[in-house]
């Protein structure tokens, strides 16, 4: 058998890449290297444009040349990088040296001691880490977390009146309406996504071990402290003040968690509109020239709800892992973050994929009204709780003698099969006042929902 050609290990770097493509242009090797270019370049301009160590400021067309390693970044570069690397056995080293090649090619070498002055290299990691993490969820993972929550928005209000039998522990129970339904996952998606939205993106600038000790005794009389805030908050970062090497992760294992939250909520979701299929609550539309089945053609399976939950799961593995082990380092630095972070994009990625599939779904189901009625029309013992309730209003109110309401509607409906007429007989019989036997007798399955519909103006 023959080798085949080099292939990707990841489905969402093969068969799914299409779902997920935005995600790498932040999260991948190349992503976090450009964004590590960045900072070396953003820390240079802040330098020369203070006049700090003798400097002068760049003439704008410096800057514009240097920024543009930033802004053209792209395969001559990501290759220039791994020749650098494979010498320098140092990723972060390597990026120094491509940001002094280009300033030699721009005349700078008199500053070129300026790269990477007094920076570790986790000051640049860690902003670059905060950088990237925060354009892949703000630009392409909240953009479809939205869209799904848009479309169950769409679709709650567009059912919002139509009567379903709700399924407490899988049984019949107390209708609802599928508007409404949907409208508690709105509700609970919308709240996390609030949260995501809110996340802080920390990163620190303070050296070796979170002392300024090199910038100190490079210059005792600068304030770098502020210094330091400065430079992360022109990222567009928050700034952290206190830290050892590293930025403690802190805001990251509160950001993997949200969004694991929320997968975990998809999940829940991708799970009921797979019932609702399965009951034929919601017909799905098949897809032309799609196989449903290998051998039974008549078969429109909900694949896209499927793979939803599969892809909810892995992220939210690869995710819970991260948010716990992100936030422990030995003493002032260990290296275990290193390769840990290397594997955002796959927990963005199974969620982003999960969204996707989500989405497709909910396009492609309709809501089958005539199966809602008859499964209500089938099921009159529901009503059993109205009319308990009712008596034991007219108990209190001194307009019946019945004890025991409970029981005896018990008797009536517990585990059998009650049709319109037996009810309405029952009612009859009742020892209540006429004008609750009214509303009793006036009551149906389909009608017995409450406030269901009105709820749905709390989105």
């Amino acid at each position: 058998m023959t080798a085949l050609p080099p292939q990707p290990l990841s489905p969402l770097d093969g068969r799914y890449r299409s779902a997920v493509l935005g995600l790498g242009d932040h999260l991948s090797e190349a992503g976090l290297n450009r964004a590590r270019v960045q900072v070396e370049v953003e820390w240079l301009i802040y330098l020369t444009s203070h006049r700090m160590f003798g400097s002068t400021p760049l003439t704008e067309q410096q800057v514009r040349s240097l920024r543009a390693l930033v802004d053209e970044f792209g395969q001559p570069e990501i290759d220039r990088l791994a020749e650098l690397e494979a010498t320098t056995k140092h990723d972060v080293k390597a990026v120094e040296y491509l940001v002094r090649e280009r300033m030699h090619a721009l005349g700078l070498d008199s500053i070129a001691e300026l790269t990477h002055f007094a920076a570790t290299s986790e000051d640049i990691n860690n902003l670059s880490y905060a950088l990237t993490v925060s354009a892949a969820v703000n630009e392409v993972w909240l953009p479809k977390f939205r869209a799904v929550i848009a479309e169950l928005r769409a679709q709650a209000i567009e059912y919002r009146d139509d009567a379903m039998l709700a399924r407490t522990h899988g049984q019949p129970a107390t209708p609802t309406t599928m508007g409404k339904e949907l409208a508690v996952f709105v509700y609970r998606l919308e709240r996390i996504q609030k949260q995501i939205e809110h996340n802080d993106y920390l990163g620190k600038f303070s050296g070796a071990t979170g002392t300024f000790a090199a910038h100190v005794v490079a210059d005792a009389e600068a304030d770098w402290p502020r210094i330091s805030r400065e430079f992360v908050t022109s990222l567009g970062l928050d700034w952290n003040p206190l830290t050892t090497q590293i930025e403690s992760h802190d805001w990251q294992a509160e950001l993997y968690g949200k969004v694991s939250h929320a997968n975990r909520v998809l999940h829940n979701l991708a799970t009921d509109i797979w019932t609702y299929i399965s009951l034929g609550y919601f017909r799905q539309t098949p897809e032309p020239g799609a196989t449903g089945s290998s051998t039974m053609p008549h078969k429109v399976n909900p694949i896209r709800f499927e793979n939803a939950e599969a892809n909810l799961e892995l992220s939210s593995a690869v995710l819970d892992s991260l948010a716990a082990t992100l936030v422990t380092s030995r003493l002032q630095r260990d290296l275990t973050d290193s390769t840990t972070q290397r594997n955002i994009g796959v927990g963005l990625g199974h969620s982003l994929l999960a969204l996707d599939n989500i989405q497709r779904g909910l396009s492609q189901i309709a809501l089958d009204r005539d199966l809602l009625a008859a499964d209500l029309d089938a099921n009159w013992e529901i009503l059993g709780e109205a009319i308990q309730t009712v008596i034991r209003a007219e108990v209190s109110a001194g307009r019946s003698q019945i004890t025991d309401p409970y029981a005896l509607l018990k008797e009536l409906t517990r585990g059998k099969r009650v049709d319109h007429a037996a009810l309405a007989e029952f009612v009859n019989g009742l020892d209540i006042g006429q004008a609750a036997k009214n509303r009793l007798l006036a009551l149906t399955p389909q009608t017995y929902t409450g406030l269901a519909s009105a709820l749905v103006d709390h989105l």
